[in-house]
């Protein structure tokens, strides 16, 4: 154990004293260490934190912790090695490295009719601008009261799409970067009315409608569902331990008389 100790307080003084640099360690490999990223990391981030932050300010701490932990997994191993530490050792490394994922993973799951229905109100306004402008400046007018979180995959798709790119893609990259409820689907009816003709623009926009309208029923059904089960829960929770309470008043009532008799 010694030895491991040794180990660790020479890997913070060679930190704390600047000849190792964590920060510039992952800039330079940062392509590597993205390997590592899931692929619905960086919407995780936005939609836990919002859009203006940047996922790879997470995904450095989380390196910087899984690097400390694979630090201290060595040196517990080469002080004692037993195919028993080794194992032990790579669950808590995984545990450690995924911690941070699991925890915005847990929190899209119980937010996710929240943010699942920021996708079709958005569109709700890009059907109001496009009664008056053509779908792109639709969407670049739409960046200033935009939900947070679109923001940036909005700046992104306008900027493709001003530079010339008039396909299919980059409404695609924007539902692949934000994979809410459907928003495959809208992208694709969006790019659609884009490339519609100018005298079908109403009855196109009536099937967009129809479509947005669709979206937001779905999402107010989810809403009142979880809110149903989360009332059923509470209700189901309530009758159990007053249950409970009744069998345990019963049976010091009995236990009473019986130490009576």
């Amino acid at each position: 154990m010694e030895f491991a100790i040794i180990v660790l307080i020479v890997i913070f003084v060679l930190v704390y004293g600047g000849t190792i640099n964590p920060k510039k360690l992952y800039q330079d490999n940062k392509e590597i260490f993205s390997l590592l990223k899931e692929k619905d990391y960086d919407f995780l981030v936005k939609s836990r934190f919002g859009g203006e932050v940047d996922p790879d300010v997470y995904f450095e701490k989380r390196i910087k912790q899984f690097m400390i932990a694979v630090v201290i997994f060595l040196a517990v191993i080469l002080f004692n090695f037993t195919w028993i530490n080794l194992i032990i050792g790579a669950i808590l490394v995984i545990v450690v490295y995924k911690n941070q994922y699991s925890s915005l993973k847990s929190y899209y799951k119980k937010h996710l009719t929240e943010i699942d229905q920021t996708l079709p109100y958005y569109l709700k306004s890009i059907e109001i601008l496009a009664q008056h402008y053509t779908i792109p400046v639709a969407l670049s007018k739409s960046i200033d009261t935009a939900p947070l979180m679109f923001k940036d995959g909005l700046t992104e798709m306008i900027k493709k799409i001003d530079a010339g790119d008039s396909s299919i893609d980059p409404y695609l990259a924007f539902a692949q970067q934000y994979p809410v409820r459907d928003s495959l689907r809208m992208m694709r009816l969006l790019y659609r009315l884009s490339i519609g003709a100018q005298e079908n623009k109403q009855e196109q926009l009536t099937v967009f409608s129809k479509s947005v309208s669709s979206l937001q029923n779905k999402a107010r059904e989810q809403k009142y569902a979880n809110r149903l089960n989360k009332m059923e829960k509470k209700t189901l929770a309530m009758l159990m331990v007053t249950g409970g309470g009744t069998m345990l008043i019963l049976f010091i009532a009995m236990m009473m008389m019986m130490m009576e008799l």
